[in-house]
């Protein structure tokens, strides 16, 4: 997965890193310098429904600087890697036909590895397969899977309902595991353009720290009303909008099921967990030569590094 930098290929900036590690701070700093434009790469952020609880950028800062890719998708979508990947390529030759700087910016790690390294080329899933595996609870599932892709069953977690189903409908469907198809990638764009990457991983417990605060935070900045609009459309709760981080927790406070502390505890945890599944996909599955930053950012901090990945991007 090496990523060649060419003077002939027109460069593309990516900061990645887990949630509430001050990417989108970094992205809109680099963008007010760069000439640059943020495409977004976090699959809770595309959905229009979720503006709050996804932690989208603000409305005054995507006035200050053009964004892409946010809140483009309605909640009753299922936007795929696949279907992300391909708007972003559309995105990314449009800014730079504009003479821009396109920035990749987000959390979802499969997004940004679909972009890049491409996807498996698995065939149509068999619509009855998929009936079957998608009207089972991911217990059955896992256990299935468990049996009939064990290799598979064993990188997942049990309670990975969209990952479990993939890989239990991609074997039944293709006869061969979703592991095989994994090694015959297509599609990635990164022979194709100069990647500036930057990973940021800060210290885990300011970190944490920040989880918390920001669940606070969307609360008072309106997440229940948004959450309580959801529920009111009545939508598939498999769906990836009903199920991000605090929708579920949410809607049981709304429902009467749980108190709003309990609520408010198992969201924080949610959200801490989801950072630290984050912070190890970023350490560990992209290139190794790409720069991690284990501080955490203050504003020299996110100063310096745009102005550093500014200069590469110009000299490149």
């Amino acid at each position: 997965m090496n990523t060649i930098v060419s003077p002939d290929r027109k460069p593309v900036a990516l900061i990645a890193g887990p949630t509430a590690s001050g990417k989108s701070a970094l992205a809109m700093a680099l963008a007010g310098i760069a000439n640059g434009v943020v495409i977004n790469a976090d699959a809770s952020q595309v959905y229009a429904d979720l503006r709050v609880l996804s932690a989208r950028p603000s409305v005054e800062d995507e006035a200050t600087v053009p964004h892409r890719l946010f809140g483009y998708r309605d909640a009753a979508d299922a936007c795929s890697a696949a279907d992300w990947a391909a708007d972003a390529r559309a995105a990314i030759a449009e800014v730079h036909d504009a003479g821009r700087l396109p920035i990749i910016v987000g959390g979802t790690g499969l997004y940004i590895r679909t972009l890049l390294f491409g996807i498996a080329p698995v065939p149509e899933i068999d619509p009855a397969i998929r009936a079957t595996v998608r009207g089972q609870s991911v217990t059955e599932n896992y256990a299935a899977l468990s049996v009939e892709d064990p290799i598979m069953a064993a990188r997942l977690r049990p309670s990975d309902t969209t990952r479990i189903a993939r890989a239990l409908e991609v074997i039944r469907s293709t006869k061969e595991s979703i592991s095989q198809w994994q090694e015959r990638l297509e599609g990635g764009i990164s022979q194709e353009v100069s990647t500036y990457p930057v990973i940021l991983l800060p210290p885990r417990e300011w970190l944490r720290a920040r989880c918390d605060a920001r669940f606070e935070h969307m609360l008072a900045a309106g997440a229940v009303a948004e959450v309580e609009a959801l529920m009111t459309r009545e939508l598939d709760p498999t769906l990836p909008a009903m199920r991000a981080i605090g929708v579920p927790e949410i809607a049981a406070w709304r429902a009467g099921d749980i108190s709003r502390e309990v609520m408010i505890e198992r969201a924080q945890t949610a959200t801490r967990q989801y950072a630290k599944r984050q912070y190890t996909w970023f350490r560990h599955q992209l290139p190794p030569e790409w720069p991690r930053i284990g501080a955490h950012l203050d504003a020299n901090l996110i100063d310096k590094i745009a102005i550093k990945l500014r200069e590469d991007v110009l000299t490149h």
